[in-house]
């Protein structure tokens, strides 16, 4: 019997065999256009409900004497909703090929039906399937049916038996059109056309994801999971809901007497685990710093409420005396593999010598050359889109930032920026004279994040903290002039420039133009390679999963006290296969490694193909002409067995 839904997408060994790609056996046939109603494809359309609907359920062995009660109107009814054209007789004619409108045993491969594996959750977790896609755009055949309601336009009547119960439901999966055909086994397509051009070609088709993406998250991943030795370097052991302490930046020495040059305290800066979510959060601590006035709250709880991505969330604010002193700790989301943009583009002494050794504006001084050691001005543009696009959120909330500073803005990846520490000098520097109104002062900070700004881009352009010294603005512009557009030098004007009337960051987008356009191209793009490099992962872990089960059958010395099990009966077929998977030869005797081969059989076997293929034994003695699908039965049997000892055990 074949089954109507796919099953589901657990990753659970239970429950993750691949089925043939097929539609929904649908009970209807409404003729239908390709093109007609392409806009309204959406996968969500699947119903979501809990299944099934209908108010008629068919026990097993009871569905003769259930139809024989139906009145004859009823019956006509059904011959409307359930016919099918390719069946003649009107007994036949409620049922699609290869199904019994009678309940019948259950399929071989049903699960037993638990609170997890019924038919309504199954139903929802289903893998899309491929042909559900196309929208027909004729409505079904309206009938008035007690079981099923009225279907509505590409509404189908489903029919499943699960656990020895049918049940009939109303599906908005649209049916097939006639003439589609979609592969019976699981495939790698080849990269997608708008992300293979903007690749490099390369030498050999991958089956996984880029190298450098797989490097980068694997860095993310050593820096998320770092923990240190606490005999050398000593933290707490636990800092509030805080455990695991790991120190991000060098922890200052004990009798260190310098403050930050930021906020005026020393400070640290720590990666820690929530026990509350178990999930990693960065830890800003200042050192010795009591709080007085919890007034200043209110501005926290304004900062906890901004989601944006170019911004670290705050997460909460709270004092400890965990350091074996007054602390106050603002806990942040946590960004790996982040670097500021101090240390990414001003930690060079030969980029502030290249500028000050210039003279720009003499005569007698050589102009440089065309961006020489200077900053591409498209980089430049897309950091100043994220800033100003932080900087927009934070002021529509009221709010200023107040750290519009390279130390205190995060580079992950190549150009993606978030500004840090938002949120800590309204807590550091808030007067007992703002008791009534707390944001009697943010107007005036606003300004003064759109001028650390313009210091910002400026620094950028001249690739120099250098260049935003007083004595050395002109030489800056003068640079700016000459290496970069007029747009770039009128927006670091604007924002540098003392105005009579208050500025908002809304100013510069004429400024900025079409290039905000450019930026959304490129992430848009960068998207595209990322999700086609994911697309190469989805079927590695089903492969994965099949071979975990493969596994646990291959060579088990001993199953119910039986050493001969791996050897006999199905398991010694899957041993022939496993030796077809991993043990060829060439006519020479060598290995012959094919990742291909490996994968290719893999797939036929989790979707049971009809591909005969010959397993030979060891000793050569013997030859099995045997079909994928022959060998995907005695697969699914001999692991269900397996797991009704292992929960016999428990």
């Amino acid at each position: 019997m074949q089954r109507v839904t796919n099953s589901s997408s657990s990753p659970s060994l239970l429950n993750d065999s691949a089925k043939p790609y097929a539609g929904h056996d649908p009970l209807t046939s409404p003729a239908s256009s390709l093109f007609n109603d392409f806009g309204a494809l959406n996968i969500s359309q699947r119903r979501k409900t809990p299944n099934p609907t209908a108010s008629e359920f068919i026990p097993k062995g009871g569905s003769t004497s259930r139809l024989s009660n139906v009145s004859q109107s009823n019956m006509s009814a059904f011959s409307q909703v359930f016919s099918h054209p390719s069946l003649g007789s009107p007994a036949a004619a409620g049922l699609a090929p290869g199904m019994s409108l009678s309940a019948g045993s259950s399929p071989l491969h049903s699960p037993k039906i638990t609170p997890h594996t019924s038919p309504a959750p199954r139903r929802r977790s289903h893998t899309p399937n491929p042909a559900n896609y196309m929208v027909p755009s004729s409505a079904s055949t309206s009938v008035n049916n007690p079981v099923s309601q009225t279907p509505s336009s590409g509404q189908v009547i489903q029919k499943e038996t699960v656990g020895g119960t049918t049940y009939f439901y109303t599906d908005t999966t649209p049916a097939p059109l006639t003439g589609m055909v979609f592969p019976n086994y699981h495939i790698y397509p080849p990269t997608a056309p708008h992300v293979a051009y903007m690749q490099p070609k390369a030498n050999a088709p991958s089956f996984f994801m880029a190298d450098e993406l797989r490097q980068e998250l694997i860095n993310r991943h050593l820096i998320t999971m770092a923990q240190i030795d606490q005999a050398d370097m000593p933290v707490p052991t636990e800092v509030d809901s805080y455990h695991s302490l790991f120190p991000l930046e060098p922890l200052p020495p004990p009798n260190r007497i310098q403050k930050s040059s930021n906020f005026g305290y020393i400070t640290s800066c720590y990666k820690a685990v929530n026990s509350k979510d178990d999930l990693p959060y960065c830890l800003r601590r200042i050192h010795g710093f009591r709080l007085v006035n919890t007034k200043c709250m209110v501005l926290v709880d304004m900062w906890k409420k901004i989601q944006h991505s170019n911004i670290v969330t705050l997460r909460e604010v709270f004092t400890t005396k965990a350091f074996a002193e007054p602390s106050l700790v603002f806990a942040y989301d946590f960004h790996a593999g982040g670097e500021t943009m101090m240390s990414r583009h001003f930690n060079d002494p030969n980029a502030d010598a290249y500028f000050t050794k210039r003279k720009w504006g003499q005569h007698d001084g050589p102009l440089p050359r065309q961006h020489a050691g200077l900053l591409p001005e498209s980089l430049i543009w897309a950091y100043i889109v994220q800033l100003s696009s932080a900087l927009r959120t934070i002021h529509t909330a009221g709010l200023a930032c107040r750290v519009m500073d390279p130390t205190k803005i995060l580079i992950t990846g190549k150009t993606r920026l978030r500004v840090n520490c938002v949120g800590v000098f309204d807590v550091l520097t808030f007067d007992n004279s703002q008791n009534n109104n707390p944001l009697a002062l943010m107007a005036q900070y606003q300004q003064a994040d759109l001028i650390s700004l313009g210091k910002v881009v400026l620094a950028l352009a001249c690739n120099s903290l250098a260049g935003i010294q007083r004595e050395n603005l002109q030489k800056a512009m003068e640079l700016v002039t000459i290496n970069y557009s007029s747009d770039l030098k009128n927006l670091i004007l604007y924002l540098l420039t003392d105005q009579n009337r208050m500025r908002s960051v809304n100013d510069i987008m004429p400024m900025i133009g079409a290039r905000f356009y450019t930026q959304l191209d490129a992430a848009q793009m960068r998207n595209d390679v990322i999700e086609e490099d994911l697309a190469k992962e989805v079927q590695n872990g089903r492969l994965f999963r099949l071979l975990a089960k493969l596994g646990t059958i291959n060579e088990r010395p001993e199953f119910q006290k039986d050493p001969t099990w791996s050897e006999t009966g199905d398991r010694y077929l899957l041993k022939l296969f496993r030796d077809h998977l991993f043990h060829q030869v060439t006519e020479a005797g060598a290995p012959w490694i094919d990742l291909s081969h490996i994968i290719s059989c893999l797939n036929k076997l989790d979707a049971g193909v009809p591909e005969k293929i010959s397993l030979i034994s060891r000793d050569e003695k013997s030859v099995l002409v045997v079909t994928y699908s022959d060998l995907k039965r005695c697969f699914e049997n001999t692991f269900q067995e397996l797991i009704a000892a292992a929960n016999g055990q428990l």
